[in-house]
């Protein structure tokens, strides 16, 4: 059994060349959904036990919204696309087409909806960018959403993990807008099931 822990440059090379195709492929759907130039980073990936990711992304007890997403196919497991509360914010505006969304407080139907679509691109850009350079099938569920405390909801029973998955890859991500300096944050986290990573690293070459 592999663990992932264990995982060397050449495995994180090639994690991290899948990651920036698939933040290629996000920009481009967000870019022509909002109509605006955004560019989606990938700075770094880093392998990290589930109940680290929160002090990593801030404060435990900061609220995030999180939207999640069932893995099924020739791989399977979870992802979880986190928006920190002003990336949030940001991104409901613009696919709002709205100044400014409050958050958490102003978060109502239609926010949580245009950001659920948001995490659904990404992670969908990212996991379509897996299943080509695997060349293997690759589903997801409909996406669930939700806003709590980062502690909250990167713990196994909110996730529904029960196979002892414990470490996850976490894959930083950053979005740049045309006209704005500063770039908002968010964290991409995959959590393959225990048969999955090892298919994974096979599939590229790597194990």
């Amino acid at each position: 059994m592999i663990d992932v822990r264990e995982l060397g440059t050449l495995q994180l090379d090639g994690i991290r060349e899948v990651a920036n195709i698939g933040a290629g492929h996000a920009a481009t759907a967000l870019s022509q959904l909002t109509n605006r130039r955004i560019w989606v980073d990938v700075p770094q990936i880093r392998i990290v036990r589930l109940e680290d990711v929160a002090e990593m992304i801030g404060p435990p007890d900061e609220v995030v919204a999180s939207v999640v997403m069932q893995v099924l196919g020739d791989l399977a497991g979870r992802t979880i696309q986190i928006f920190p509360g002003p990336t949030a914010s940001r991104l409901a505006a613009i696919l709002l087409r709205r100044q400014a969304v409050e958050f958490p407080g102003g978060f109502g139907v239609m926010e949580q909806s245009a950001l659920k679509e948001a995490g659904n691109i990404l992670a969908s850009a990212y996991l379509t960018a897996l299943s080509e350079f695997l060349g293997m099938l690759v589903l997801t569920s409909v996406p669930g959403f939700a806003i709590d405390l980062a502690a909250a909801v990167l713990t196994s029973s909110s996730l529904g993990i029960d196979d002892g998955s414990e470490y996850v890859i976490c894959i930083d991500t950053l979005f740049r807008m045309d006209e704005e300096a500063e770039a908002l944050t968010g964290h991409f986290v995959l959590l393959p099931n225990a048969a999955s990573l090892p298919t994974i690293l096979r599939a590229i070459r790597l194990a």
